[in-house]
């Protein structure tokens, strides 16, 4: 079968700017030219598939294009899914999907210029590269920052406090990173031949320190939270005794 790029548009459910978009970013192979016809055919339709399968499991385009490639073996493509969509067991998360920063203010009832401020300052941090990057997760986190808002607190400050968090954290994670590949990734691929079967385990491990490490951080910081507390009323009684 051949078709125009319409009607590869239609066979697809895309649009024909996204069709070309994806040309642009080398995922897709140039139609067959014809004169000024431009022709593709069943191999452009199996690809379009592939792209839209790995982009359900929220792989970004740069993952898709080194998929396409072959660049990804069957554990790193596993773990690059994983990574993208981890498991959050027990997570109270609202059933919302992907959405861009307007629907994530009618969402939440925050005012788009705020997001959009919150964006540009790095602290609204998108899980892809793609217009579609926010999901339930980024919901309960401006609602808890609105509500910090509406106890007193200034968006200035708050913004503050949110830079330096990141700034703090990112370093930790850097380091989680490491000990993962380090420790579990590079010695499954050294003692484990299948393929199948390295992804496996590489992606269980995944799924167990991901929430290990979130609750090991997230306890830290509250119990940090709550000693700074006390100590800060203990000194203010202390000052007015």
């Amino acid at each position: 079968m051949r078709y125009r790029v319409e009607e590869l548009a239609s066979r697809c459910d895309l649009s024909v700017d996204t069709i070309r978009y994806y040309q642009s970013l080398g995922l897709l192979d140039a139609p067959e030219r014809e004169g000024r016809a431009a022709w593709y055919d069943d191999g452009h339709v199996a690809t379009l598939g592939r792209i839209r399968d790995l982009k359900a499991q929220g792989f970004t385009l740069a993952m898709v294009k080194r998929a396409l490639a072959g660049e990804l073996d069957a554990g790193e493509e596993a773990l690059a899914a994983a990574i993208q969509r981890p498991a959050a067991e027990g997570a109270d998360l609202a059933p919302i999907g992907p959405m861009d920063l307007p629907e994530l203010s009618e969402h939440t009832g925050v005012s788009l210029t705020v997001l959009e401020s919150v964006a540009r300052q790095g602290i609204l941090i998108p899980s892809t590269e793609e217009d579609i990057p926010y999901g339930a997760e980024d919901v309960d986190a401006v609602r808890a920052g609105q509500a910090l808002l509406d106890s007193g607190v200034p968006i200035s400050e708050l913004l503050a406090l949110a830079r330096e968090h990141d700034a703090a954290i990112g370093g930790i994670a850097d380091q989680a990173v490491d000990l993962f590949a380090r420790f579990v990734r590079d010695p499954i691929r050294a003692q484990v031949d299948d393929e199948d079967e390295a992804a496996r385990r590489m992606v269980e491990a995944l799924q167990t320190m991901l929430p290990a490490a979130t609750e090991i951080i997230a306890h830290t910081f509250r119990r940090r939270l709550l000693t700074a507390a006390r100590e800060r009323l203990e000194a203010d009684e202390a000052a007015q005794a």
